[in-house]
């Protein structure tokens, strides 16, 4: 609970973006490491800096982490309270007349190449200034513009708390929705009290609160959404059907709505084509499952736990149709 608990270190085969946000966002060090050598009760060494998990002396996992800067977010309790204290010490520093700060890892920049840009790097890029048709390459570290973001009501009361740690008095983001998705229908004490004092702390800072009953927040959101933009939003509510999303825990919602902008390490993309006819009786939604049941006959995901293979997991899905 990113300002509530820090630190912590999590071990998995595949930590989904979410929960690898919040890792971060929580002073905690997510590893993604081979795990099935590890059983219930093992005392095992982690060491970080050399990539190698130890049991009874012998190496059972190597493992080679997302960003040295991980290292700097755990030193400093969270990955926001490492970019605020970049920010000041550069500013200062600048105020100063001192050369820029060496204490600090900065994230690598991957290898120039001529490649084109996919839709998804082209939108990133004009979020973050970059020429019409630029874009932002995977693996680079970006802070993009957030003109959307969601928060829903299970989540609502920590980004609220969150907010408060960061002194927000008006949000910076265009536009800062929150729901009411998952207790209107069944509200319990808790939630009532959410139901009634939630509402006026959003408002007040400049966001919009929907009412118990109006519904749920995807369909707001794409009544509302500015095509080709970049948002974010807690728990599952980053389905941007017309702009671009990227999915955030409590503190990065609170984070993006009170600066405006998100810390991103851009994702790669995965590209699925759809070539043929379509058949009579075919949705949409069919074309969603057959993604993942082409996926398993190509090896590029399992259902099984041992040895899990998730080709989508961590990346964009760039579907493209050619469908006569």
């Amino acid at each position: 609970m990113p300002n509530k608990r820090f630190g912590g270190v999590t071990l998995g085969g595949k930590i989904a973006p979410i929960f690898f946000n919040t890792q971060e966002d929580s002073g905690s060090l997510p590893i993604e490491v081979d795990v099935s050598r590890l059983e219930m009760g093992d005392v095992i060494d982690v060491l970080p800096y050399d990539g190698k998990i130890t049991k009874n002396g012998e190496t059972v996992a190597e493992f080679q982490l997302k960003s040295d800067v991980l290292f700097d977010e755990v030193r400093a309790g969270g990955r926001i309270n490492l970019i605020i204290g970049r920010s000041l010490t550069a500013k200062a520093r600048e105020f100063l007349g001192l050369p820029a700060s060496t204490v600090f890892r900065l994230p690598t920049a991957p290898a120039a190449t001529n490649a084109g840009f996919t839709l998804a790097q082209k939108m990133v890029g004009r979020a973050v200034g970059l020429p019409e048709g630029q874009g932002v390459r995977p693996g680079t570290y970006c802070e993009p513009r957030m003109t959307t973001v969601g928060s829903q009501d299970t989540t609502g009361p920590m980004t609220r708390d969150e907010l408060k740690d960061l002194a927000c008095l008006g949000f910076s983001a265009d536009l800062v929705m929150q729901s009411f998705c998952h207790t209107a229908a069944y509200p319990k004490p808790v939630d009532v009290k959410t139901h009634r004092e939630l509402p006026a702390f959003i408002s007040n800072r400049g966001g919009v609160a929907l009412r118990p009953g109006d519904g749920v927040i995807h369909s707001w959101l794409n009544r509302l959404l500015l095509p080709d933009t970049v948002g974010t939003g807690g728990d599952s509510h980053t389905r941007f059907p017309i702009g671009i999303s990227f999915p955030a825990g409590s503190g990065l919602v609170a984070f993006g709505a009170a600066t405006g902008v998100m810390p991103l390490d851009m994702p790669e993309s995965v590209l699925v084509r759809f070539k043929g006819e379509m058949q009579p009786g075919v949705t949409l939604r069919d074309l969603v499952h057959a993604i993942p049941l082409y996926a398993i006959k190509q090896g590029l995901l399992t259902v099984a736990k041992a040895g899990k293979i998730n080709e989508f997991s961590g990346r964009i899905l760039k579907s493209k149709a050619c469908l006569t």
